[in-house]
């Protein structure tokens, strides 16, 4: 069970940045267009949801407590409550900023009537009422914290960039997603494993009895998955500016959110070899190193990109990079008992 918020993304569609409002008679984006590539955009926002939980199920098969069903009904629960949180900053993006270039093909949709606003507020409801179809059996296996833990992860997904107290618009969304896929997704899903185990013990003495594995192997994660978000900034930098927000790339610049990314993804990769000699799970932990290869090209195109455009197909390619990491170290987990 894991409930991270929902990570912003723009759309990497052909003419995506290469058209501003669109020309008179440019054709909408299709249904489909719009609501899978722009708005859900699964390259960008799957992985990103799946990383933690893939950590999560190793972790439990590493400890014995496995246990498909609740981890998988949690993923379902987190995803929905993801998806409302990417769809709750686009409908924030087009009603208070209609007129920036920064959406074009889902802005053309709005003038045109292909798209609207009500029917994305729906959309949201929508997930948020599949996310609380699964409560109830979760609820029956962890009590009290499922229903702590799901609205904890509702609040930051939500508010990411909505409500009064939007996070992102104040530069404050480093640390938030750091802890929501570090720190609450990957605990939440090797604790609602261990909760399914017979005999296990009260909900909320397991959840405080959780071993520090459970709290510090999904520290790679999380940084992974900051770095895609990161990556959004420093892409959109100049129309968050436009839009009076405070990210690390507008208040310190390109080159501080570069080597922010840099240092988050060399973390990434020190993680595993420092747990490997401090928490006694096993070499299984060095599997993600299999990856680094990955991690160097992207950090270097990331590095050299000198415009949006080249920095437009980084952000799926990082979230495939959390993806690829979390697997191999879940089945390093998984396959070191």
């Amino acid at each position: 069970m894991a409930f991270p918020p929902g990570i912003p993304h723009a759309p990497d569609g052909p003419g995506a940045w290469s058209v501003a409002a669109g020309p008179a008679g440019s054709p909408s984006p299709t249904t489909r267009t719009i609501w899978v590539d722009l708005l859900l955009y699964p390259t960008h926002s799957l992985p990103t949801a799946a990383a933690p939980v893939l950590v999560g199920v190793g972790l439990a098969i590493h400890e014995g407590v496995f246990s498909w069903a609740p981890a998988l009904v949690g993923f379902l629960g987190s995803w929905f409550i993801h998806v409302a949180g990417v769809f709750t900053d686009n409908h924030e993006l087009l009603r208070l900023h209609p007129g920036l270039p920064e959406h074009p093909e889902l802005n053309r949709a709005i003038v045109d009537g292909t798209l609207r606003l009500a029917t994305l507020r729906l959309a949201i409801a929508a997930c948020l009422g599949l996310a609380l179809l699964t409560a109830p059996y979760l609820h029956t296996i962890g009590g009290w914290p499922v229903l702590a833990l799901g609205a904890l992860g509702i609040t930051a997904s939500l508010s990411y960039n909505g409500g009064p107290w939007a996070y992102v618009r104040r530069g404050l969304a480093d640390p938030i997603f750091t802890v929501m896929f570090a720190l609450v997704a990957v605990p939440a899903t090797y604790w609602i494993q261990a909760a399914a185990q017979p005999g296990a013990p009260e909900p909320w003495a397991l959840l405080r009895g959780l071993p520090a594995s459970a709290w510090l192997v999904g520290l790679p994660c999380g940084a992974l998955v900051t770095s895609v978000m990161l990556i959004d900034d420093l892409r959109d930098i100049e129309f968050d500016s436009a839009k009076g927000w405070r990210t690390g790339a507008v208040r310190f610049g390109p080159a501080f959110s570069r080597a922010e990314i840099t240092l988050l993804v060399a973390f990434a990769y020190l993680a595993p070899l420092l747990s490997w000699l401090t928490l006694g799970l096993g070499a299984g932990l060095l599997l993600p190193l299999a990856s680094a290869p990955l991690a160097w090209r992207v950090v270097r195109a990331v590095r050299s990109a000198t415009d949006r455009t080249a920095l437009v197909p980084l952000t799926p390619r990082m979230a495939g990079l959390s993806l690829l990491h979390s697997a191999l170290l879940g089945a390093g987990l998984a396959l070191v008992r």
